[in-house]
């Protein structure tokens, strides 16, 4: 849950960060986006997002290539980017013919790199950190015997 939780801000946090910027108040204005429900969304999209890479890293993480939880994400987070840009974001500015879409799609490509990067290092660090405070909890590490 803090691993779904903490990406999830951050995603969040990182979209409302980008939207007080003038490119991300221009790509509003050509893609007719609202504000509030764009924020709305994103808080949606985030928990979404940071609830897969949370499960995959929990139920799958070994199979991952890297070691590491870092790594672990930011390999999810190159994943979910060309993804994201490949299914959604191309079909949807070429396919909308509007005003000069190429550029659009740069611009949401920008957005949401530093997006979903910045919830892969997130959930990354949170398990590394939680990583790293269970191995100081282990018998080994504490030096007590075990039976």
């Amino acid at each position: 849950m803090a691993l779904t939780l903490s990406g999830a801000a951050t995603f969040w946090a990182a979209n409302l960060l980008i939207s007080l910027t003038p490119a991300a108040a221009a790509y509003r204005s050509a893609q007719s986006i609202d504000y509030v429900p764009m924020l709305v969304e994103a808080a949606a999209g985030g928990l979404v997002l940071a609830g897969l890479f949370s499960l995959i890293m929990l139920r799958w993480g070994a199979r991952l290539p890297g070691s590491g939880r870092l790594c672990h994400a930011l390999f999810l987070a190159i994943c979910a980017l060309v993804l994201v840009t490949a299914f959604v974001e191309v079909p949807a500015k070429l396919g909308a013919g509007g005003d000069d879409p190429g550029r659009w799609l740069l611009v949401a490509t920008v957005i949401n790199t530093i997006r979903i990067v910045a919830l892969g290092l997130t959930i990354g660090l949170v398990g590394r950190v939680r990583d790293d405070a269970a191995d100081s909890d282990s018998p080994r590490a504490t030096g007590e015997d075990t039976p």
